[in-house]
């Protein structure tokens, strides 16, 4: 069987205690860190940029997995991955200039995410096969966390695995105990889980449950 990363959101983490908390979830576990980045334009809410994921980079060595949710990413490219990110991840919908954009971040030494909507269907991204090693499936709509999963969601990791069979398939938004076992069964690579793991009595315990969906 193989390994469900998990990549907790730090978007429901204390801000306070941010050092704290990144501790928190390595000792606990996790095997990523999530950093949804939101401009209040392309999503309507705002949430940090790279002074914060420079800070959380002091904090761990987990890779940390930075989600874009900005419009015209590639502005932005090149200060994230200078502010520690390993793997930056956007949104097509978000840019005209996509393919340039995955280019630079891989020309950054980083990991190249390609993010869909849910109501973007998965094959727009075969225009760009080659060009992204990661494709994350957003199984809300993005731009506010402890939203409520999209079942559909699961057709599209199912897809995304057939279409980009040697691409890591990652699922984001609604995601907790119950719905961890739905997008495992579909194929899913990395799961994302924010108040799910942050807000749980037990972080380890969640996380182990995710991870084995039940």
């Amino acid at each position: 069987m193989k390994k469900i990363y998990i990549s907790p959101s730090i978007l429901s983490a204390d801000f306070a205690r941010l050092d704290q908390e990144c501790k928190s979830l390595q000792e606990c576990g996790a095997d990523w860190i999530h950093c949804d980045v939101m401009d209040g334009n392309f999503v309507p809410n705002l949430t940090f940029g790279m002074p914060v994921i420079a800070s959380i980079r002091r904090y761990t060595e987990l890779p940390l997995d930075v989600h874009l949710m900005i419009d015209k990413p590639e502005r932005y490219v090149e200060q994230f991955a200078r502010a520690g990110a390993d793997i930056i991840t956007f949104h097509v919908e978000a840019t005209q200039n996509v393919s340039q954009t995955l280019r630079l971040i891989r020309s950054m030494g980083k990991k190249a995410g390609l993010s869909v909507k849910p109501n973007t269907p998965i094959g727009t991204l075969t225009a760009y096969r080659g060009l992204f090693d990661m494709v994350l499936i957003m199984s809300v709509e993005p731009g506010f966390g402890g939203q409520t999963f999209i079942p559909e969601s699961t057709e599209k990791i199912l897809r995304a695995k057939q279409l980009f069979p040697d691409v890591t398939v990652e699922v984001d938004g609604g995601i907790n105990i119950e719905t961890s076992r739905q997008v495992i069964d579909a194929g899913v690579d990395v799961i994302v889980a924010g108040s799910a793991i942050m807000n749980a009595p037990d972080r380890k315990v969640a996380i182990d449950r995710i991870r084995k969906g039940r």
